[in-house]
């Protein structure tokens, strides 16, 4: 059993995942932050179900590109939790999440990353990265997209629809994410690709301002 976060966005979620599938997920909603409301909602769902986090035989958590704060949140959870019960730890990219609630072969996953700028990349049916996650301008992106058929998957694409062919597919992910990051975790686990929590890092894909300012 896995349980997972995602807390990239104000727009969070918490599941529970087995062999089976997923459990139930709980979804969150708070625009300013998880970090007071994360652990009671985490108690209840394990209650509601019998189980507790000694029982869990691996944690996940969204690991970005998202908002720098939520990320943190999230990992300093799983790994809190997975270093405390000895239990391995798999983070997953939230534009490999997305990816998942594709059907084409190529999908490109597209989330808003704010000032004029997208997260941005090309996955393939095996939710394999076809070259790097980017930070770009959409115009910009669109054009370094490879010359195949592929269908766009975004939590919101309605900033980017009037830039694209309007026979153009596209499939609108859930915001919540945290049931594509359990299966995909669920998958990573039993092909001995979790991690040990101290090894876990955040996928922000851009550097911080904090960062940014620093470096001027």
């Amino acid at each position: 059993m896995i349980l997972s976060i995602d807390t990239t966005s104000a727009f969070g979620s918490i599941a529970l995942t087995d062999a089976k599938g997923t459990i139930e997920e709980v979804l969150l909603h708070s625009p300013e932050g998880f970090g007071h409301i994360l652990y009671p909602h985490l108690e209840r769902l394990l209650e509601r179900h019998g189980v507790t986090v000694q029982q869990m035989d691996c944690f996940a958590a969204a690991s970005g590109p998202g908002s720098f704060t939520g990320v943190r949140v999230g990992l300093a959870a799983i790994k809190g939790l997975a270093d405390a019960t000895g239990k391995r730890v798999v983070a997953v990219s939230n534009l490999r999440a997305l990816a998942s609630f594709g059907t084409a072969t190529w999908r490109a996953v597209v989330l808003d990353a704010r000032r004029g700028e997208v997260y941005g990349a090309i996955y393939d049916r095996e939710l394999q990265a076809v070259g790097q996650e980017a930070v770009m301008k959409f115009p910009d992106w669109l054009k370094a997209l490879p010359a195949t058929e592929f269908e766009f998957i975004s939590s919101d694409f309605s900033p980017f629809q009037n830039s694209v062919d309007p026979t153009a597919r596209v499939i609108t992910a859930p915001r919540a994410l945290a049931t594509a990051v359990g299966r995909i975790a669920w998958h990573e686990f039993r092909a001995g690709r979790s991690s040990d929590p101290a090894e876990v890092d955040a996928n922000y894909v851009r550097r911080s301002d904090a960062e940014l300012l620093w470096k001027e």
